[in-house]
């Protein structure tokens, strides 16, 4: 998702209102006064805005984010001499031990889920004499805040007021702690802005009441921290009441102008009710008289019905007498076949009986052929006996076979 646009998870210039973009840059202004001259390192930098407004107090400042689209928005917005983005985990980061003088961490905790790995490591990269400056929102106050919107789903852990001093002590052993929340007051101010005065406020603050908890932790002792006031050019009260009053007459001004369109509006409306109730009654006459010729369709679908009903019984008698006239041709023709195969079987028999006397008569044909043969030779032997001299000399002397007479 680009980070141009804001989601919740991270701030981003331009998309939110002032009090929203007030509260995350009075933690930085805090924080400015702790940078001057000093090596840097926003932890959970998101678009950058924080770490370029270090910058112009501290010798260089590393913002380190995890988010790939949130290092390269802050790359493209916030380029200084001094300021150098890259991206890393807050709860394992690429620096050797001891490389900063001030660490911060503003609104990154609470996102985390082994939020206490975020402590250490700031712990680690952190020198002797160095400052860590963490934050986080009022558990109490935030989830009363939110109303119907419900939790912040990008929120793994919040914390109350006791729960943070206590994860705070068990990492560092000095921890100053401060109460951030929104005030209201008149300010007067001199001209030379190179004063650097801060802004004392009357009244107690209560833990439990407070927006964000803000602490200051080290290695060694805190000096002791006076009130801060951060007053944002949003903060002139005067001067936004004046502009929320600007806002609500435009705002007026629009609404008189929606008015009159509206009241426009409603005249078409009107008229275009009066076209459509005309067009409505039009369009009853028309049914009105479909429906009459409705009823008429409906009186002679009913005179059809009952002809039709008239001539199904004739047309049913009709079909049964039919059905009989079949039935009985489709008797005769079974009769029919049935007779038709015995002949054919008969006629079978017959046409095998006479193909077995056919073969028998070719049979016997053949054996007559060989019998006449056979006589025909014998005739032309004994014709060739007698005419032999042989025979005729034993015939003469009454010798050899006596031959039969022709």
């Amino acid at each position: 998702m680009s980070p141009a646009e804001f989601t919740g998870e991270r701030l981003v210039p331009g998309q939110v209102n002032d009090d929203l973009l007030n509260e995350h840059m009075a933690r930085y202004t805090f924080a400015a006064r702790l940078a001057r001259a000093r090596r840097v390192l926003d932890m959970g930098c998101g678009t950058g805005y924080g770490a370029a407004d270090l910058a112009h107090r501290a010798a260089f400042v590393t913002g380190a984010d995890i988010a790939p689209e949130a290092i390269e928005f802050a790359r493209a917005h916030y380029r200084l001499p001094n300021l150098f983005f890259e991206r890393a985990a807050c709860t394992a980061l690429p620096h050797p031990d001891a490389s900063f003088d001030l660490v911060v961490a503003f609104e990154v905790i609470e996102h985390l889920e082994k939020w206490p790995e975020l402590l250490l490591e700031a712990r680690r990269v952190l020198t002797r004499n160095g400052q860590f400056v963490v934050s986080t929102p009022n558990k109490a106050f935030y989830t009363e805040s939110r109303g119907r919107e419900g939790p912040n789903p990008f929120h793994f852990h919040e914390f109350e007021f006791e729960e943070f001093r206590s994860a705070l002590l068990t990492v560092f052993p000095e921890v100053s702690l401060f109460l951030e929340n929104h005030v209201e007051g008149v300010a007067f101010e001199p001209y030379d802005p190179s004063t650097g005065q801060e802004l004392h406020v009357a009244g107690e603050v209560v833990p439990l009441e407070s927006h964000f908890f803000v602490a200051v932790c080290a290695h060694r002792p805190l000096p002791q921290s006076p009130i801060y006031v951060y007053l944002p050019r949003t903060g002139n009260l005067l001067r936004e009441r004046g502009r929320h009053i600007a806002l609500l007459e435009e705002e007026l001004a629009t609404k008189n102008e929606w008015l009159e369109r509206a009241l426009g509006e409603h005249e078409e409306l009107l008229r275009q009710h009066r076209a459509q109730t005309e067009e409505l009654e039009r369009s009853n006459r028309w049914a009105e008289q479909l429906d009459r010729e409705l009823a008429r369709h409906q009186a002679r679908v009913v005179d059809l019905q009952k002809e039709l009903a008239d001539q199904r019984e004739g047309y049913e008698a009709k079909v049964k007498e039919l059905e009989e006239e079949m039935r009985s041709q489709v008797e005769w023709a079974l009769d029919l076949e049935n007779r038709l195969t015995a002949k054919i079987d008969e006629l079978a028999g017959a046409v095998d009986a006479l193909h077995h006397t056919e073969k028998e008569l070719e049979g016997r044909t053949v054996w007559a052929r060989r019998l006449e043969e056979e006589k025909r030779q014998l005739e032309e032997q004994l014709a060739m006996v007698r005419a032999s001299r042989w025979v005729k000399l034993g015939g003469k002397a009454g010798l050899g076979p006596k031959l039969p007479v022709r």
